[in-house]
């Protein structure tokens, strides 16, 4: 196989992989992803930062043998792994590059050690050099400083920095799943590439928020923010302005909403959407920005990017043998997993059902919801079809909801 190496700094190269065809990711849907990996040249070792996963060693061999091509060098060695984290989208191939390299040193977290040798046979007998917030490594020229990120997303995440280019590489925190031919940030239109990389925190980090703030600080107080010149995540599109996502990141795991309601409903025989559609209504009349799910339709993991950085939600949903709809029962369950509380954004909650008797649908989404975080703002419940004072109601409750919203 062919492919080309990019360079991106002196003696920096992407040589990560390209997965056009994948759709879907940790259970929500992607359009393609990419797991990017990295090779950095020094004066007297060569490192590959992070691995790639299964299927995918083709394209990081010929993209590593194209950078060392590139470099002017004939022999393709690699004394140096870093890994940043042991999940086996970055790690699947690390055993069969190994192979390859039997002599290069392995640099991760304690945890990453434990986590690699949890999941790959081959790897238990492999000796790992463990590093802390702090520690350094040279490879001659280029200077590696470690930075332990737990919870972004995982136990053993870690952030690396090159000294001497300011270049962060942050494995899965600042990523996104996109699948381009472009490698910058600055390349993609920044409405898309907010976009995708808000469902990706949304998904995937706002349950680690504490942790983000947290490491956010240390970074700034270890000086390290000030140098950082480029972010270049394990997914997704290198950022040449890093100070783009770092507010971004910011405004999400601090809990910074727009005067937004997303609304989330199912229907049955169209009485449910009715009221959906009133309670829209309502929360427009005061100006407030209406984003809609339908869950026939829709997927959860776009839910919850759009509750993100929203100030309330409504849920919908007919009765069905005294529960809530099972495809509602699947958002709320996504809901529940994101846990919001973290990013310090408590929201709203206006619930609303349909019933043909004994109901039961409403306590039920109450009881989820209230487990989330949320704070139950109102409910309302129609028999059968909704009347025209039931849809007044609902319009009414929307609008009462866009107005407490909009009060804090």
């Amino acid at each position: 196989m062919k492919a080309k190496a990019m360079k991106i700094a002196e003696g920096v190269y992407w040589v990560g992989t390209l997965h056009w065809q994948t759709r879907t990711f940790h259970g929500f849907a992607i359009n393609g992803t990419t797991y990017n990996c990295y090779l950095v040249f020094g004066q007297e070792k060569v490192a590959l930062i992070d691995n790639v996963f299964e299927g995918m060693y083709p394209q990081l061999e010929a993209r590593i043998k194209n950078a060392f091509m590139q470099e002017g060098r004939s022999e393709v060695k690699i004394d140096v792994f870093i890994q940043n984290h042991s999940e086996k989208d970055h790690s699947y191939c690390l055993a069969q590059t190994l192979e390859q390299f039997p002599e290069a040193e392995i640099y991760s977290t304690k945890n990453c050690e434990n986590f690699l040798k949890g999941q790959y046979e081959e790897l238990k007998d492999v000796e790992f050099n463990t590093v802390q917030t702090g520690d350094e490594i040279s490879l001659g020229g280029k200077t590696f400083t470690f930075f332990e990120a737990q919870m972004l997303h995982w136990p053993d995440s870690m952030f690396t920095m090159l000294k001497e280019d300011g270049i962060l590489f942050s494995n899965d925190a600042f990523g996104q799943h996109l699948c381009t031919s472009q490698r910058y940030a600055e390349e993609l239109d920044l409405g898309l590439l907010t976009q995708a990389a808000q469902k990706y925190y949304a998904n995937l980090v706002a349950f680690g928020s504490p942790s983000l703030r947290m490491k956010l600080d240390q970074y700034v107080e270890l000086g390290l923010l000030d140098n950082t010149n480029m972010i270049a995540p394990c997914h997704g599109l290198i950022w040449k302005n890093p100070q783009t996502i770092i507010d971004l990141y910011t405004k999400w795991g601090t809990g910074v909403c727009k005067d937004k309601i997303t609304i989330i409903y199912d229907t049955m025989h169209h009485a449910t959407e009715k009221m959906a559609i009133q309670i829209a209504e309502g929360i427009m009349s005061e100006d407030v920005e209406v984003v809609m799910y339908y869950m026939e339709n829709d997927t959860a993991d776009d839910v919850v990017s759009d509750v993100l950085d929203s100030k309330a939600i409504a849920v919908g949903s007919p009765t069905m043998m005294n529960k809530a709809y099972p495809r509602i029962g699947n958002a709320l369950l996504w809901l529940g997993c994101i846990n919001y509380p973290a990013t310090t954004s408590i929201k709203k909650a206006l619930i609303f059902s349909s019933k043909g008797w004994g109901g039961g649908a409403i306590p039920k989404i109450q009881a989820e919801l209230e487990e989330g975080g949320f704070e139950i703002f109102d409910t309302y419940e129609a028999v059968f079809t909704p009347t025209e004072d039931d849809l007044e109601e609902c319009y009414n409750k929307g609008k009462q909801l866009a107005k407490a919203i909009k009060d804090n």
